[in-house]
């Protein structure tokens, strides 16, 4: 389904700072713009108070993960609040496995073909290619003459709307946005905004 989601619409939106008395409307207007997929930071305040709150909020055709995972215990909490996605920074093993065995869906981070094939040979459903902004288009498409046929590669760091086509061209099939698309105090109306944009930046480039 993680796939199908980021087939339908390659964003997905990193909430880091989201309180959860506004995550209802915050998740309400990027499911509005066209977001499917949906991240909290666990470095947000009361972070699985916001992942069960969206959960409930939003339409089954949405999916609300957890970033910035970091234990194999973090995966068993964010499954117990609802959460479907398992965001990393990293690669570590372990918290892999807890993902996979735990039934959830997991985009580990990576900045090496070392990092990604062994990802890969773990389960990863997408790749998560951070930071993007130190790697560039000319990576995603190196890499990807190498990995297997249908590997999703999604850039995260640093993403604007005018940047997208560059990875897009080279084989991107997907996004993570951050601080871009939404910053903490940010009213409702201004992350629909910013997610308008983004994807009428998505849609133009498909």
């Amino acid at each position: 389904m993680l796939k199908q989601a980021l087939a339908q619409n390659g964003l997905i939106a990193i909430l880091r700072g989201l309180h959860p008395q506004e995550a209802a409307a915050i998740g309400d207007v990027l499911y509005a713009a066209g977001f499917r997929v949906i991240e909290v930071p666990l470095n947000s305040p009361s972070p699985y108070d916001s992942i069960r709150i969206l959960r409930q909020a939003l339409p089954a055709d949405c999916l609300i993960g957890a970033g910035t995972v970091l234990t194999p215990e973090q995966v068993e909490r964010v499954k117990a609040a609802g959460g479907q996605v398992i965001v990393m920074p990293h690669s570590d093993a372990k918290v892999l496995r807890a993902a996979k065995a735990a039934g959830l869906y997991l985009s580990p981070g990576v900045a090496t073909p070392t990092e990604a094939f062994a990802a890969l040979e773990e389960g990863a459903d997408i790749l998560k290619l951070f930071p993007a902004e130190q790697m560039g288009p000319a990576v995603v498409k190196a890499w990807l003459a190498v990995l297997p046929v249908g590997t999703v590669l999604a850039p995260v760091g640093g993403i604007t709307p005018d940047n997208m086509q560059a990875f897009i061209d080279a084989g991107a099939k997907g996004f993570g946005l951050g601080s871009g698309l939404f910053k903490p105090g940010m009213t409702p109306e201004q992350v629909a905004a910013s997610a308008k944009a983004y994807v009428a930046a998505w849609n133009a480039l498909h």
